[in-house]
């Protein structure tokens, strides 16, 4: 989600200077996509989508309320990311405290309401697809900032340029492993597969092909014959 669509880069770049808070973060970000993804399912499935409030009753078959899909949203993640900070300042306090007030941003963080969001566009059509995609999501958010901060932890030793220190080399580096990501897409998605159009010409071609060694083959047998005749 970071490399595709560049969702979550205030944390992603704020919280990535060590990989054990890179970590911490991750896992929660982890935990409130698999909580929210299936639990904003629901609430779309069975109260937003235009026609969802039919189980109570035909009379509320016209209802549409697809315009509450961001205050709902906010409001189911809030909540978890709430009961992630509780439970992280409960049992981590030296986590809590590096993490600072990155763990509470995490309620306007746009990767976690996008992967909501992304969820609602894509008509998934269950609460397991749900499930799994958030999970993903999550996930790929959790190797993105991870393989950040170890790069970020390694070059403080390196020799970079004085005007690019600091932001500036994760911005590139970001660049670049965004690129990377990006060229497998046609690989994963099978864009590789030809259009209809170039297969539909190539049809034609074949056929015409076809009929100019039939008119071939037909001129050579008349010549033949006419050769006979003579």
């Amino acid at each position: 989600m970071v490399f595709a669509v560049f969702l979550g880069m205030c944390s992603y770049l704020a919280v990535s200077k060590k990989v054990t808070t890179a970590v911490g973060l991750g896992a929660a970000v982890i935990f409130v996509l698999g909580v929210t993804v299936p639990l904003n399912w629901l609430l779309d499935k069975y109260l937003l989508q235009d026609g969802a409030l039919v189980w109570l009753g035909p009379e509320y078959a016209d209802y549409d309320l697809s315009f509450l899909s961001f205050i709902l949203f906010i409001a189911t993640i809030a909540t978890m990311v709430q009961l992630v900070e509780i439970v992280v300042e409960k049992f981590s306090p030296s986590l809590y405290n590096s993490l600072g007030i990155f763990l509470p941003l995490i309620a306007v963080n746009c990767a976690i309401l996008g992967g909501s969001l992304f969820m609602q566009t894509r008509d998934i059509p269950n609460i397991g697809l749900a499930l799994n995609y958030g999970i993903s999501s999550g996930i790929g958010w959790f190797l993105a900032i991870l393989a950040i901060a170890a790069i970020r932890e390694k070059i403080r030793y390196s020799n970079v340029p004085a005007p690019l220190r600091g932001l500036g080399i994760t911005f590139i580096i970001t660049g670049l492993m965004g690129i990377g990501f990006q060229s497998f897409g046609g690989m994963l998605t099978g864009d590789n597969e030809p259009p209809e159009e170039t297969q539909s010409t190539t049809a034609e071609t074949q056929k015409e092909k076809e009929i100019k060694k039939e008119i071939e083959e037909d001129e050579k047998a008349i010549s033949y014959n006419e050769a006979l005749n003579k």
